[in-house]
């Protein structure tokens, strides 16, 4: 995943009417020459019935706020937002302990 150096938007692959691959910036239109190999292995399509994953592993990074932990005590934990209900209520908060892992959310208010 490359992000564009002019406005910070994600860039996707495209290919140009001369038949050249690059990668196009989907808020400026910036293109930049598409280095090394790009494969897309399959599309996967969601719907609104799909459940959400929750990732076990500390492979992604995610910011850290300070909340205490409702298990351990400790007062850092990762968080991520979701909009698990209607668009006009507010997002849900998760929170995942650094210490302990232990997750869980807050509906926002």
């Amino acid at each position: 995943m490359e992000f564009c150096e002019k406005c910070g938007s994600m860039m996707v692959p495209v290919t140009l009417e001369d038949g050249t691959r690059v990668l196009k910036c989907r808020s400026c239109g910036h293109t930049k020459e598409l280095s090394g190999s790009l494969k897309v292995s399959r599309e996967i399509s969601k719907t609104p019935r799909d459940k959400i994953i929750v990732v076990e592993d500390d492979s992604v990074p995610m910011p850290i706020t300070q909340v205490t932990c409702p298990k351990c005590g400790n007062n850092q934990a990762y968080y991520w937002t979701v909009q698990t209900r209607r668009g006009d209520e507010s997002a849900t908060e998760f929170y995942r302990c650094t210490k302990c892992k232990h997750t869980w959310r807050n509906y926002g208010g």
